[in-house]
This record gives structure tokens, sequence and C-alpha cells, in this order.
């Protein structure tokens, strides 16, 4: 599914190109790699419906979809993190008006290659393993193999989120960073890949890009607590540690083909579209 989408993304951009990006029945979304599936299926979806408009879906990373709204290159900025203060100020500055829609609900799966033999972590385990701190499987039951820590790049929104409620556990005070030994990749697949690959890797990533190549960790808040497998039920009812929101930006209310691309992705519709990337909805 994810190729054919990519393909009429593709397809979209060079649609949109011709058109040019800010016309009437034309708009550009960039952002979070992590939601520029759920984007490329609503894309596809609306313009089913709609064969006059043309929507460009791509990625890139949470930072460079609203680096793109505030430079006024793109028309919705999708995020997987909320927008930080010192973007909204330099937002300001350049006469646009962030303005925040919350479409979906993700959990970030932490996994390894399906040949490691742990399968469950606790939150100051997971801490320790992309701190640096914990550097060789055999210290949490698997074999005596070096650990090859995985992370998104620092300008993905998901990055953020886990830097921040995983290493950081949620504390403003806390100054902790990825080992200087992690691996910073590119996009949520190209951790997919190397996870697959690789016998002693761990990463992290979005559920709706784990497959039969990865193993989903299960995952507790401390030792005392419940581990928790990465799946939509357990996002919904709130018992997986690490999920998150997802969202859209638009500068200030969002008008025309900008609006009628938000009702639909709020829609019941566009909300079946949420479940069926493997994502939770916010709205039933």
């Amino acid at each position: 599914m994810f190729k054919k989408l990519l393909f009429v993304s593709l397809g979209v951009i060079s649609l949109s190109s011709m058109i040019g990006a800010g016309s009437k029945n034309s708009i550009q979304i960039k952002g979070s790699d992590t939601m520029v599936n759920l984007g490329q299926a609503w894309a596809e979806k609306y313009m089913e419906k709609n064969p006059g408009e043309f929507i460009a879906v791509t990625g890139g990373g949470s930072g460079t979809g609203l680096s793109s709204l505030i430079s006024a290159s793109c028309d919705i900025a999708m995020s997987s993190r909320n927008i930080k203060d010192k973007e909204i100020g330099l937002a300001n500055k350049q006469g646009v008006n962030p303005n925040e829609i919350k479409v979906a609900l993700d959990g970030l799966a932490v996994v390894v290659n399906p040949a490691n033999l742990v399968d469950k972590l606790t939150v100051d385990q997971l801490a320790g393993i992309f701190t640096g701190r914990i550097s060789n499987w055999k210290e949490l039951g698997g074999k005596d193999e070096k650990i090859v820590v995985l992370s998104r790049e620092v300008n993905s929104g998901t990055h953020v989120y886990f830097k921040e409620h995983v290493l950081r556990k949620n504390d403003s005070n806390s100054r902790e960073e990825f080992s200087p030994g992690a691996l910073m990749l590119s996009s949520s697949q190209a951790i997919a890949d190397e996870v697959a690959g690789n016998s002693s890797a761990i990463g992290y990533y979005g559920m709706g890009y784990i497959s039969a190549k990865q193993k989903p960790v299960a995952i507790a808040k401390d030792e005392t607590s419940e581990y928790v497998e990465p799946v939509i039920e357990n996002v919904i009812n709130n018992k997986y540690p690490i999920s998150r929101p997802l969202f859209l930006y638009t500068n200030g209310l969002p008008k025309g083909l900008v609006q009628r691309f938000v009702d639909f992705a709020l829609s019941e519709e566009g909300q079946k579209i949420v479940l069926a990337t493997d994502f939770v909805p916010v709205k039933k």
C-alpha cells in the first residue's frame, strides 16, 4: 500500500508544480515522516472525490514542515510534536499565525530485530540504552552483543518527542541527550530497514511502520508496572507509555481548499483512513 501511495504522491507533486503551489485548486503539505503515509492516503482519497483539486504531500520531518509553513512555502505542515515557542516567534515575525489542529494519535514503537531475545523493557532501561549507559544486550538478558542505537535525526518531531518523554522523562530541567554513538537516520523507513538487517540494533518509530521484519518491544513505565505492547487498543485506553498526538498546522484559520482538506481529515471517512494506516482516530 505504501508503494502505491508514494507513486501517487510523486504524481501529485508533478501536477501541483505545473499548477503552482498556493493556487486555489492546489496545495502543498510538508512535514512529519511519521505522518507522510497518512497524509498521502488522505490526499489520494480526497482527490478521488474532488478530481479538479490537487494536493502534494512530502515528508522531511516535523521541523522541516513547520519551517516551510513559516516561510510560506507550504500550505499545511504535518507535525508529530507541538510547535515550539521559538518557532511561533519566528512565524509571527513573518506575519504567519500558526493554527494547531489535532488529527490523530500515535504510539511510538520501540523495535529490535526478530532474532533478538529481548522482548520487554522499562522506560528507565530505554533511557539507559539510548543515552549509552547500557551498551550490551547481555545487561538486559540478551546475547553478548554491543547495542547498536538508532535514532531519527534532530529535525524529526519523533526524535524530539522521544528525547523529552523517554530520555528526559518529562523533566524540563533534564539535559539528557542521545548517546554520541547513536546513528541518526533520516527517516522512519531507514530505521525499519536497519533493524530488519541488524540483530544488534534498536530503534523507534510511529507504530504504523511496524512489519514482520521488526519485533516491537513491550514497554513498562517502571519495574512494578505492566508491560504494554504498541497496539491501537493500548493507545486508545492510554495504557501504552509512549503515545502522542499528531497535528496539522495552518497559517491562521484554514480557508478554501486547506479548510476542505482539514475537514476531510477530521471527517468519519478521514478518521477511518487514520485507523487503516495504523494510527488512532481522534474522532469516532
